[in-house]
């Protein structure tokens, strides 16, 4: 790492020149991306339910639809009949239009619930353009007090909002993290500012040049900020402390850096588990997951430590305004100021009197006096908050996600009251033979007597060698059930099953079903990457648990939050970035933990050492974190809100309940078994170092306080 950190000082000036050109033109031509974002599916294409679509459309092909509603009129007033009737009539007339239907012109009119609202419904032929459909919803807002909503309508919305929550979720984070890192890191908070901006641009960049291979959803540049921000501000953080503790570029490197890159690691494995489990939307996510994270890395171990070598003095300074203290001592290595240094840290007990003594700190003492109570106590609280998410209700996105100001969700809203009133989407059975066969007779029968099912009824249009089904469910909630029961019954021939309730099923069957491989990935990365840092199969076995509480607890905490309703994709996605991020600090404390440990002191003492010396690191990471995520919290789509509490919230618990009460709880009631089956019996592997002047806690020589019981 010397040779590197030479390398990078010797370079630092072409290094930041290198960053700043792909900074600026990924801020120029990054943007395209937005022009190529797209609706990605949520199911690959040899999904029943998209199967099923496709069979329907080769019986009775249709192209999307849109609807108009007329709200808070009287269906029978003769000049919302006239109006109505000639819109009817100059949509029936424009290219790519299939079927209108009115109240005045069946099939497909309505009258609402309450006898104040009308419907018009109008299908465009299959492969309509989307000028097209233009066309015909430029028509439909002649009607009088009109809502226009559909899906193709839903989706466009969805990829422009997708583009303006990025945009404010972007600025809003940026914003409160200039204002956190300058006033706790001042001149220092240079290096993470400008990693995270590069990370972010560099890759849209990447990205505009992939849209034109792969498609990107809009989700993907969501994604892209909040790691982007999160990784490559929480890797500038550990580096530029640990600069300033060592005030060597190399040692920094060695020690922070290394962390660095196992985090990369254990996040970029994290990203490529997203992908196993193989749906377009999760890969497209993947993708701009792992572009961001190798991006932010890289910057992070060359932009990162090339800024420091430049600031030099003014990076490693620790006082106000990048000056020592009055008395010119040191205020420890995060150089703390103002408000936050309540937060982050207070004049401490350990080797030096005047370093800061953090949260996390302070909670690991308690943690260590009574390991047994408060580990049962801070597990058993995580496992009481997982409890809400059990009974919470996963749904699919639809309309519903859109922000209550958008006119599409509205139009929704109201069509589900007005017209579908209350009845669940339906369950289509698509059946390749006749309905005339007793067979088929019998088969229709069982499906009618299913649990859950409230109405059939045939689709009596379509060809006479297919039969057609819909299914009502009692309830929305009783959709995907049906959907599994409706599958077991042997049908008289070739079956498919779809609707959006059966979308769901399949969406949920096939995460269960590839949940177990993404487990072992992530298991296999966490395994190798932390035994490569601390030798030990205990502690990634530890970590792993760690996190899954974590995750239950945040998703519990979502559940009551958003009313017990969560998008499908929700825990998938929290699952991933619950432990990829929440890796960054168990890696951060791991580190130090495990070097203070082959230092020679106990375990003990160690956690005691590498806690003090982290934590607030670790603390300052948790409120950069922290803040990233809640910037979307004010986001318009429902999903990117749901996942900026949920991350917030992850951060919050973690930072506190799990790395600072039962972390240090479960290290210390392990013992050395922390570190089977490297150095289990090796707490005298520094016995024969020369003894330390440091002073430890009690305030003899720290080499007093080696090789102990634990």
């Amino acid at each position: 790492m010397r040779i590197w950190a030479g390398w990078l000082t010797r370079g630092r000036w072409l290094i930041v020149a290198g960053w700043a050109l792909l900074a600026i033109a990924g801020g120029a031509l990054g943007g395209s991306v937005f022009d190529h974002a797209q609706s990605v599916g949520q199911l690959s294409a040899d999904a029943e339910s998209l199967r099923a679509e496709a069979r329907l459309q080769q019986l009775k092909p249709e192209g999307e639809t849109v609807f108009a509603i007329s709200r808070d009129v009287d269906p029978y007033d003769p000049a919302l009949v006239a109006t109505t009737t000639e819109v009817a009539h100059q949509v029936r007339g424009l290219f790519g239009v299939h079927e209108v239907g009115d109240l005045y012109t069946a099939p497909g009119g309505q009258i609402g619930q309450g006898n104040r609202s009308t419907l018009v419904r109008v299908t465009f032929e299959p492969g309509a353009s989307e000028a097209e459909i233009d066309a015909a919803v430029a028509v439909l807002r002649r009607l009088p007090n009109v809502l226009v909503g559909g899906k193709p309508l839903a989706e466009r919305a969805f990829a422009d909002q997708a583009v303006a929550d990025a945009a404010l979720g972007e600025g809003l984070a940026l914003a409160a993290l200039t204002l956190l890192l300058v006033v706790v890191l001042r001149r220092g908070a240079i290096a993470p500012l400008a990693a995270a901006v590069a990370a972010i641009t560099t890759t849209l960049l990447a990205l505009a040049g992939l849209a034109r291979l792969t498609p990107i959803s809009e989700y993907t540049v969501n994604v892209v900020t909040l790691l982007g921000l999160g990784l490559a501000v929480d890797y500038s953080i550990l580096l530029l402390w640990r600069y300033r503790e060592a005030n060597d570029l190399a040692v920094a490197l060695r020690t922070a850096g290394r962390a660095v890159l196992v985090s990369g690691g254990m996040v970029g494995a994290a990203m490529a588990g997203l992908a196993v489990f193989g749906e377009p939307l999760l890969a497209a996510m993947a993708l701009g997951g792992l572009l961001v994270t190798v991006v932010a890395t890289a910057a992070s171990l060359t932009l990162t430590p090339a800024l420091l070598a430049i600031l030099g003095p003014l990076a490693r300074s620790r006082g106000p305004l990048g000056r020592p203290g009055a008395s010119g001592r040191s205020r420890g290595p995060l150089s703390v100021h103002g408000p936050f240094r309540v937060i982050l840290a207070r004049k401490g007990r350990y080797s030096d009197p005047n370093s800061p003594r953090s949260i996390l700190d302070r909670l690991a003492a308690v943690a260590q006096k009574g390991p047994e109570s408060v580990a049962f106590a801070s597990a058993a609280l995580l496992i009481i908050l997982t409890l809400p998410f059990v009974a919470a209700e996963l749904r699919n996105t639809d309309a519903r996600g859109l922000p209550s100001s958008a006119e599409a969700r509205q139009a929704y809203e109201v069509y589900l009251r007005d017209f579908q009133r209350g009845q669940a989407d339906v369950v289509t059975v698509v059946v390749d033979t006749g309905s005339g066969g007793a067979a088929m007779r019998d088969y229709l029968d069982r499906l009618n007597r299913l649990p859950g099912v409230d109405q059939l009824q045939l689709r009596l249009e379509m060809p006479a060698d297919a039969t057609v089904v819909d299914l009502t469910p009692a309830s929305s909630s009783q959709g995907p059930s049906v959907v599994r029961a409706v599958r077991e019954v042997p049908a008289p021939a070739k079956s498919l099953v779809g609707g959006p309730a059966a979308e769901l099923a399949d969406y949920q069957d096939s995460v269960t079903g590839h949940f177990p491989v993404v487990l072992t990935v992530l298991l296999a990365a966490a395994g190798a990457l932390l035994f490569a840092l601390t030798r030990s199969v205990v502690i990634p076995v530890k970590a792993v648990l760690l996190n899954l509480l974590t995750l239950g607890a945040s998703l519990g905490v979502l559940a009551v939050v958003f009313g017990g309703r969560l998008d499908v994709t929700t825990p998938v996605l929290l699952f991933v970035f619950i432990f990829g991020l929440t890796t960054d600090y168990e890696v951060f404390l791991l580190a130090r933990i495990t070097e203070e440990h082959r230092s020679g002191y106990a375990t003990d003492e160690a956690v005691r050492r590498g806690i003090a010396r982290t934590g607030p690191v670790v603390t300052l990471a948790g409120l950069s974190l922290i803040l990233v995520f809640l910037g979307f919290v004010l986001g318009g789509l429902s999903a990117v809100r749901e996942i900026g509490v949920g991350m917030a919230v992850a951060i919050a618990l973690d930072v506190t309940v799990v790395r600072g009460l039962l972390l240090p709880a479960a290290m210390t009631l392990l013992g050395r078994w922390n570190w089977w089956p490297g150095d289990k019996g090796g707490e005298a592997s520094g016995a024969n170092r020369a003894p330390s002047t440091e002073r430890a806690p009690s305030g003899v020589p720290a080499a007093a306080r080696k090789i102990t019981s634990r």
